[in-house]
C-alpha cells in the first residue's frame, strides 16, 4: 500500500476477505497479530490470522499483504498453510488488546481534550498504519473510552477519544476482569457456529469473560457449536442459576447431550433451577441412548391440530427462532398440542403449505404414507431413513402413536461425523507436497 494512505482501524478488519491476485477468495480475517516493543514504541504488526475456507487458520505476514482496501485485503497469492500457533511474545488485537483498561499518561496527541494523566479508559478500538517507503506496519493510534467500570462486564458511558500508542499505558500487564462487549461487537454479524470457532481458539480466561457478556440466547446458540469439552468448561464457569437459565435457552437435544456430560450431582442441582416443563423434558431425553432417534430428536416442533389452517401453519413457520430443518415441515396431532401429543396423523411439508391456499385445513394436505420413526431406532436406522426419502426431519412416534419430537438432519450429521470434526478440515489440499500446499494459492 503505498505511503500516505488513511489509517486503518482493527474493527473494520474483522470477518474481511482475504483474496489473491487473480482475484479468487482465499479466506477472512480472524485476528491481527502485533508484538509489544520495549518502552513505548509502537506494537509492530506482524501478519492477520487468517481462517481458509477449509476452517483451518493460518498465519499472513504483512509482508505478503499488497492492499488493504474497499473491505477487503490483497495478498501476494502466495501461503503458508500450516496451522496458525501463537508465540509467547505476540499478542492478539482482537482476543487480547481489544476491552482492556489501560490508563492514560497525559503525553502524545489525541482528538479529545483533557488527556488527565493517570485517568482509567476502556480500548475500543485500535488503528494500524504502514510506514513510508516499508511494508512493515504498526499500531499508532488507540481509541478509548472515558469512565471506569461499575461491575464485572460493565461501565459507565463516557467520552471518547483518539490517543497515540505513547499517551496510554497497561497493554503489557494481564488484566482480570477484562470486558468482552468491543470483541463481541467486532464479532456481532458472525453465525453462532463461527462466534464458536472464534471463542475456541480464545485462552480459557478470555473465553470465560467472552461468554459471561454474551446473553442468555446467544450464549446458548453458541454452546450448541463449541466442541465437548469446550461446552463443560464454559457451563462449569457460569452461576448454576445462569447455567440453568443459559440450558433452558438451548435445544433441549443439545442441553441433554450436555448434562447428560455432567456428574449426576450437577444434573440434578441444574434440572432443580429449570423450568419444571424444560426439566421434564429434559429427563425424558436423557432416558434415551445417544445414539437413537430418540437421543437425537427434538421435544419441540411444530404441533398443529387437523383444524388448523395453512395461514395457521406458514405463521408458525415463520417463527424466527426456529431452524430452518425445524422450519420444514408441521406435525398434524390430536391434542394435547405438547409432545407427547395426542395421535400423530402425519406431516405436511412446507413447499406443501406454499401450494395451497390460507384457508385449506392442514388435514386435507397430509403425507400420511411416510412412517415415523421409533424412540429407539438406531443412528444408522436414522441415516438411512433420511437418506433414501431425501428428509431434512423426521418424527418420532411412540408405540402408542404419540409425536415424541422431531430429529433433524443437522443432529444426524453431528453425531456421525468424527468427535473433533469442528476441529478438522476437510483436506481439500490432501495430496499435494508442502511445496504445492504452499502455493496452492499462488499467482
Amino acid at each position: 500500500m503505498a505511503a500516505g494512505v488513511p489509517r486503518i482501524f482493527v474493527s473494520h478488519l474483522s470477518g474481511v476477505a482475504v483474496f489473491d491476485p487473480n482475484g479468487d477468495q482465499v479466506g477472512r480475517v480472524r485476528d491481527v497479530v502485533v508484538v509489544l516493543r520495549v518502552g513505548r514504541r509502537p506494537p509492530r504488526v506482524l501478519g492477520l490470522v487468517v481462517e481458509l475456507s477449509t476452517r483451518r487458520r493460518i498465519f499472513l505476514p504483512m509482508t505478503r499483504v499488497t492492499g488493504i482496501e474497499s473491505g477487503q485485503v490483497i495478498t501476494t497469492g502466495v501461503l503458508n498453510v500450516r496451522r496458525f500457533e501463537q508465540r509467547p511474545t505476540e499478542r492478539l488485537v482482537f482476543g487480547e488488546l481489544l476491552d482492556r483498561t489501560v490508563t492514560l499518561t497525559g503525553s502524545g496527541g489525541g482528538n479529545g481534550s483533557g488527556s488527565g494523566s493517570g485517568e482509567e479508559v476502556t480500548v475500543l478500538d485500535l488503528s494500524v498504519q504502514q510506514l513510508p517507503a516499508r511494508r512493515d506496519w504498526e499500531i499508532d493510534r488507540v481509541f478509548v473510552r472515558r469512565g471506569r467500570r461499575t461491575g464485572a462486564f460493565r461501565r459507565a458511558k463516557g467520552e471518547t477519544l483518539t490517543v497515540d500508542w505513547s499517551a496510554v499505558t497497561g497493554f503489557s500487564l494481564e488484566e482480570y476482569g477484562q470486558g468482552a462487549e468491543n470483541l463481541l461487537a467486532t464479532f456481532e454479524q458472525l453465525r453462532p457456529a463461527d462466534l464458536a470457532n472464534v471463542m475456541h481458539h480464545l485462552s480459557p480466561k478470555r473465553r470465560a469473560e467472552v461468554a459471561n457478556a454474551l446473553d442468555d440466547d446467544r450464549l446458548a446458540d453458541v454452546l450448541e457449536e463449541l466442541p465437548e469439552d469446550d461446552q463443560i468448561e464454559i457451563l462449569g464457569k457460569l452461576k448454576e442459576e445462569r447455567a440453568a437459565d443459559v440450558l433452558e435457552a438451548m435445544d433441549p437435544d443439545d442441553a441433554a447431550d450436555l448434562l447428560s456430560e455432567l456428574p449426576t450431582e450437577e444434573q440434578e442441582r441444574l434440572l432443580s433451577l429449570m423450568e419444571p416443563d424444560d426439566a421434564a423434558d429434559m429427563r425424558r431425553l436423557m432416558q434415551y441412548e445417544e445414539h437413537t432417534a430418540g437421543g437425537l430428536m427434538t421435544t419441540e416442533p411444530i404441533v398443529l391440530r387437523p383444524d388448523a389452517t395453512v395461514a395457521d401453519a406458514l405463521a408458525r413457520v415463520r417463527n424466527p427462532d426456529l431452524s430452518p430443518a425445524l422450519a420444514a415441515q408441521v406435525y398434524v396431532c390430536r391434542p394435547p398440542d405438547d409432545t407427547p401429543t395426542g395421535k400423530y396423523l402425519g406431516t405436511v411439508h412446507f413447499q406443501r403449505l406454499l401450494r395451497d391456499p390460507p384457508y385449506t385445513l392442514v388435514s386435507a394436505l397430509l403425507d400420511d404414507d411416510l412412517q415415523a420413526l421409533a424412540p429407539d431406532a438406531a443412528l444408522p436406522v436414522v441415516a438411512g431413513f433420511f437418506a433414501t426419502y431425501d428428509m431434512v426431519a423426521a418424527p418420532v412416534v411412540d408405540e402408542a402413536g404419540s409425536l415424541l419430537g422431531a430429529v433433524t438432519v443437522d443432529d444426524v450429521l453431528d453425531h456421525m461425523l468424527p468427535e473433533d470434526w469442528r476441529e478438522t478440515e476437510f483436506h481439500l489440499d490432501d495430496g499435494l507436497d508442502e511445496g504445492q500446499g504452499a502455493a496452492i494459492h499462488g499467482a
